[in-house]
């Protein structure tokens, strides 16, 4: 009996024993937490926040908008190439003014001239050298001015005399959100040097503006059908000649169109618009058709 009472006090003091220094363990585990900032992912600022290490504060780099050199030459002509971004951006904002303030064709006019600002900067950019991210997202932006909000608005205008206004307002809303998606996503593809992945909004906003400076005599449905039509090309993902191809064609293919604006320029330019919208389909099925036999 005495040795069993023994056993179960040395197994008592032995537990007692454990308990302790575990207990001494966990007071050092918590202090070196405390100590070194950490513990299970939490910060030291809700422990001892006198204690705490600040983090390491980086530098801010500067920005260089414009690659390469930085020479005075350089810098001139890169800001030429801005002014005339900018250039277009504002004259899709007066524009838009002049067809508030019922100026339809002014404003159409000033459409115009909005892509040929639109077509000179990436030309001088990639002439002069002095390309850049910086200048493709300016393009952008000032596209998406131009085109994909001006142009709507100067349809509208036009057409609010000849179509009900839902319907005017949902075509040009449509025209607008379209131009939206198809910027957003020329951004983010790879570029191909022959043909655009559907109708660019450039051409798209030249139609509009050209149709409206000419006053086609279309009735108040075909013309939201074309909008319509113009608005699904520039998300389609249809193959479309780019310029440089189009000025390759032989000579004939283009005195016809040229004689055709002599005689009928309202139908000649339908003529065109609808042979260039149809082209896309067409190299697309061509394509399809040399993969499948291949």
């Amino acid at each position: 009996m005495r040795r069993s009472g023994t056993l179960a006090r040395q197994a008592l003091m032995v537990r007692v024993g454990r308990r302790a220094e575990s207990g001494r363990a966990a007071t050092a585990t918590r202090a070196e937490v405390i100590y070194t900032g950490a513990e299970h992912g939490r910060s030291t600022s809700l422990i001892a926040p006198h204690l705490a290490i600040p983090a390491p504060v980086e530098e801010a780099t500067e920005i260089s908008l414009l690659p390469g050199e930085h020479t005075t030459a350089r810098k001139v002509r890169f800001a030429v190439v801005q002014a005339c971004t900018l250039a277009s951006l504002g004259l899709g904002l007066f524009a838009i003014l002049l067809a508030m303030q019922g100026e339809v064709q002014l404003a159409a006019a000033f459409l115009v001239a909005c892509v040929a600002f639109d077509g000179l900067d990436g030309a001088l950019a990639r002439k002069l050298g002095v390309s850049s991210p910086f200048g493709a997202q300016m393009d952008s932006l000032a596209d998406m001015c131009s085109f994909g909000l001006a142009a709507p608005v100067v349809v509208y205008a036009s057409l609010a005399h000849t179509v009900p206004t839902p319907a005017a307002a949902v075509a040009c809303m449509l025209v607008a959100a379209c131009a939206a998606i198809r910027l957003a996503r020329f951004n983010v593809s790879p570029k191909d040097g022959k043909f655009f992945c559907g109708v660019p909004t450039t051409l798209v906003a030249a139609v509009l503006a050209l149709a409206v400076l000419i006053d086609l005599p279309l009735p108040g449905g075909v013309l939201l059908g074309g909008v319509a039509l113009l608005a699904f090309a520039m998300v389609s993902s249809f193959p479309y000649a780019k310029l440089a191809r189009l000025v390759r064609l032989p000579a004939w293919l283009w005195l016809v169109p040229a004689v055709g604006a002599l005689v009928d320029a309202r139908l000649t330019f339908v003529l065109v618009v609808t042979a260039y919208l149809l082209s896309g389909p067409l190299l697309w099925l061509r394509t399809r058709r040399k993969v499948e036999i291949a």
